[in-house]
């Protein structure tokens, strides 16, 4: 009789541990394509904010940890001071700053980005008072926000050569 009872509990016991069991969950939406765009887009965003010399709209661009590393500076940390370096070269009528990326790629998991291009920057030299042009090349890291959006969180640049006077 005991054996009889020992059988019954064994088995419910194992429907009990069956149904306990959950299921994997659904894989995650492929949202690459859609996340490239994004990126894009953000930074077409941030070439008008330079274009309009928008301080504001440059620090939203970037996460509010972002790092930049400029060349021959300290690593500047946070979106209001990295916007903040920026500030006093919008004094300079001559001032523009544009790039492109060439590269962008999303991560499969879906929360981190980059992107690579090239700019040329346009300033007037302090010293000669002669408007030069310099280009070089970026690498930029995305992080996917809470709200879907996207922030910089990293950003470095570096020159291809010293800037040349703008030939007329």
């Amino acid at each position: 009789m005991n054996n009889r009872y020992c059988c019954a509990a064994a088995f419910a016991l194992a429907v009990i541990v069956a149904g306990c069991k959950q299921a994997p969950p659904p894989p995650a939406p492929d949202t690459h394509d859609s996340d490239v765009k994004a990126i894009h887009d953000l930074e077409a965003t941030q070439v008008q904010a330079f274009a309009a010399k928008d301080v504001n709209k440059i620090g939203a661009y970037y996460g509010d940890n972002a790092s930049a590393l400029f060349p021959d500076a300290p690593v500047v940390t946070g979106a209001a001071a990295i916007a903040a370096v920026f500030k006093p070269f919008f004094a300079d009528k001559n001032f523009s700053l544009t790039f492109a990326s060439n590269k962008v790629d999303v991560a499969k998991s879906g929360d981190l980005g980059y992107s690579q291009g090239a700019y040329t920057m346009k300033s007037t030299d302090s010293k000669t008072k002669k408007v030069l042009t310099g280009t070089g090349k970026y690498v930029t890291v995305f992080q996917k926000q809470a709200d879907g959006g996207w922030k910089a969180v990293a950003d470095i640049f570096n020159e291809d050569a010293p800037p040349t006077p703008v030939k007329k």
